[in-house]
């Protein structure tokens, strides 16, 4: 486990604040879920990554594929859908 060096104090609410190099260097943004592990007396923070789940459909599938440097999840159904759409918009457009 590599220290930071960085303190922060607990409020009353029992929140602590992430320092914005650290969220910028691990791409957290306001919104994100984090899932919270324990192991022994440590507390682990983690940026919740759901499992490939299409972000049209929300199925979990291993075929679905991630695109925009994982920014976009898709299943093959619905990147599909997607591309028809898209061409339908543009034609429309011209």
């Amino acid at each position: 486990m590599k220290s930071t060096g960085i303190k922060r104090k607990v409020d009353e609410l029992g929140r602590v604040v992430l320092p914005v190099e650290l969220r910028n260097t691990l791409d957290i943004h306001p919104k994100d879920q984090m899932e919270i592990f324990m192991e022994n007396e440590k507390i682990i923070l983690k940026k919740y990554q759901d499992n490939f789940a299409c972000q049209v459909t929300g199925k979990i599938s291993e075929k679905n594929f991630v695109l925009a440097d994982g920014k976009i999840v898709l299943s093959p159904e619905s990147a599909e859908e997607l591309v028809k759409e898209i061409s339908l918009s543009l034609q429309k457009e011209k």
